[in-house]
């Protein structure tokens, strides 16, 4: 069984774009949690134009699983996270303009950036994510910086579109998978996976973690937040 993270970006998006409070991003995530996933994720960046500080510190204050911050080592966002004190910190590349993060850390250029603000986090004992290319040459590398778990980034699987493709980005997921669990790391996974590509990862008995937003917040236009929450908990092998 793979625990269920829902990102609950998405929700603060449709929010900011008309202003106010609705929907109630705090309102939402509660309604995840009463629907069983175990956990919540926050990405706020630098141009706030999803989630804000103060939607982090909401959600702290009443979250009762799992609380996971995703995001670039930046000041600010070290300093929310030492506030907060959330469960786990996904350290994320970000780029000036991208629409989402498209690829994981290059460890031997970025190790400078990422080795303090590790240190800095982990003294607070919070657990230490990576997002990482599914590559299983750099596996070791961010065990060494001291990473507690990679996330892998799925996105190219899940882009792949023939048979072939889907092989070959999968088999890069495996063996990334079991180059991680050899350098004594612990493994998520995400970006871009859905109800037909999840199930997979099951296979991999490594993997602790999706965390999902774009994707169960779409299939929730349809049949609800609170059935998608299920549908997805499924999808990652849960009984519901």
């Amino acid at each position: 069984m793979i625990n269920l993270s829902v990102n609950v970006n998405k929700i603060a998006t449709v929010r900011n774009a008309r202003g106010g409070n609705d929907p109630d991003v705090v309102q939402a995530a509660r309604t995840c949690i009463e629907s069983g996933c175990q956990g919540i994720t926050v990405h706020p960046r630098l141009d706030q134009r999803h989630i804000r500080p103060a939607d982090v510190r909401d959600l702290h204050s009443m979250v009762p699983v799992e609380l996971n911050i995703e995001g670039d080592p930046r000041p600010d966002l070290l300093d929310l996270v030492t506030e907060i004190l959330p469960d786990q910190c996904t350290l994320v590349p970000v780029e000036p303009g991208e629409v989402t993060s498209h690829h994981g850390w290059d460890i031997q250029k970025d190790q400078a950036l990422l080795s303090p603000a590790i240190r800095r986090l982990k003294e607070k004992g919070i657990r230490i994510s990576l997002f990482m290319d599914p590559d299983p040459k750099n596996m070791a590398a961010a065990a060494r910086i001291g990473a507690d778990r990679v996330e892998l980034y799925t996105g190219p699987y899940a882009s792949a579109r023939t048979g072939a493709e889907i092989e070959k980005e999968f088999d890069k997921i495996r063996r990334s998978h079991d180059a991680a669990l050899e350098a004594g790391l612990e493994l998520n996974a995400g970006h871009d996976l859905n109800l037909e590509n999840l199930s997979r990862l099951q296979t991999l008995p490594g993997i602790k973690e999706v965390s999902i937003g774009h994707a169960l917040i779409s299939h929730a236009l349809y049949v609800g937040l609170s059935q998608a929450v299920k549908d997805f908990r499924r999808a990652c092998g849960q009984n519901i």
